[in-house]
């Protein structure tokens, strides 16, 4: 197993061999800036004019996140779909949105084509000349927003506003998301030391653990699946993101470190480290649950890590828990030696590449 040098965390060399994704990383918030932007015209002409579906289907990346954000919301039904094709019910009644990028998910692929051979009310969030975007062209009253890059959290809130346009969902920031993440950029900048880096502080924290990743609120929930998907994309280790009946029983059989045990002569498998992601939510159900699982990573000698993000947005708030977790997901990979050197330029074969879906 690969050991974590933190020195490369703050070494200028190292930190090179990273900007593909770092560089990724810092413009998120132009990223939606430009997807509200291109979508401008489009989302200028929507209203509800008395539209109301019978139900929503979303399917494609990121589906997930409208759910989450619609769901307490939503005047209508709400399905994430997760594909290939269209629940058996979905007709003309219901509005069908797919989110891709520029590769065509099959599943995605699929659903639009379904919801054109069916006569549905269609939203797609997909780059012009797209396999998505040309597998819905037999609808001739689409609602197309065209996305400007493979950013799923872009796309995801040029469909949101949209939807809240047509008295579907509830307002979307779009300018307060692109600042939260420009703030959180700053914040995790590589130019900032470990002392005063939230990003690098989080993966000398996960150096050397099996990452367990809880968010209590509905959005933090999501964000910890994305975060988990960069942290096992970086490090190539085992990372979970669930909820606390799925964490607990980890953490309860964990054994006692071994305060006598020499790590240089045997070094000792990796335990697990709580991170949990906060976004301010004041429930009494979440803080109940977060007790129980602080108590016991307490008693079991866990490590307990907390983002915390309570100003802002729900979606703001959403962004920037993910974007702190990504950038300790990237720190992390670095401080492994995941990325190669900047002239051995082997970043694209590490299993790491900027454009993949996790960044």
């Amino acid at each position: 197993m690969s050991s974590f040098d933190d020195s490369r965390l703050d070494d200028p060399a190292a930190l090179q061999a990273t900007d593909h994704l770092l560089r990724r990383l810092a413009g998120a918030g132009a990223r939606v800036r430009a997807e509200i932007d291109a979508s401008e015209d489009a989302l200028s002409q929507l209203g509800s004019d008395g539209f109301r579906p019978r139900a929503i289907v979303a399917a494609g990346r990121d589906a997930r996140l409208v759910r989450a954000v619609l769901e307490p919301v939503c005047p209508v039904p709400f399905v994430a779909w997760p594909g290939p094709g269209l629940p058996g019910w979905a007709g003309p009644l219901d509005l069908v949105i797919v989110l891709d990028g520029t590769t065509g998910d099959s599943a995605a692929i699929s659903a639009a084509a379904e919801a054109v051979r069916r006569g549905c009310g269609l939203m797609v969030a997909s780059p012009e000349d797209s396999p998505v975007d040309k597998a819905s062209a037999g609808s001739r009253h689409a609602i197309r927003l065209p996305s400007q890059s493979d950013d799923q959290l872009a796309a995801a809130v040029a469909v949101l506003q949209g939807l809240h346009q047509l008295d579907l969902g509830p307002a979307v920031d779009a300018k307060a998301v692109a600042a939260m993440l420009d703030d959180v950029a700053i914040e995790c900048s590589p130019n900032n030391e470990v002392a005063s880096n939230p990003g690098k502080d989080l993966a000398l924290m996960l150096a050397d653990a099996l990452p367990l990743v809880w968010g209590g609120s509905v959005l933090a929930a999501r964000a910890a699946r994305r975060v988990v998907e960069a942290i096992r994309l970086a490090s190539g280790r085992p990372a979970l993101a669930a909820d606390a009946g799925h964490l607990l029983p980890v953490l309860a059989n964990q054994p006692p470190r071994d305060v006598f045990a020499d790590p240089f002569d045997q070094p000792e498998d990796l335990r697990p480290g709580l991170v949990i992601l906060d976004d301010g939510i004041d429930d009494p159900s979440v803080t109940e649950t977060r007790r129980q699982l602080e108590d016991k990573a307490e008693r079991h000698d866990v490590r307990v890590h907390v983002v915390t993000q309570a100003n802002g947005t729900d979606v703001a708030r959403y962004a920037a828990l993910m974007q702190h977790g990504r950038y300790a997901a990237a720190y992390l990979g670095l401080g492994l030696g995941r990325y190669g050197t900047a002239v051995e330029d082997s970043a694209a074969g590490s299993g790491n590449p900027a454009e993949d879906p996790a960044w």
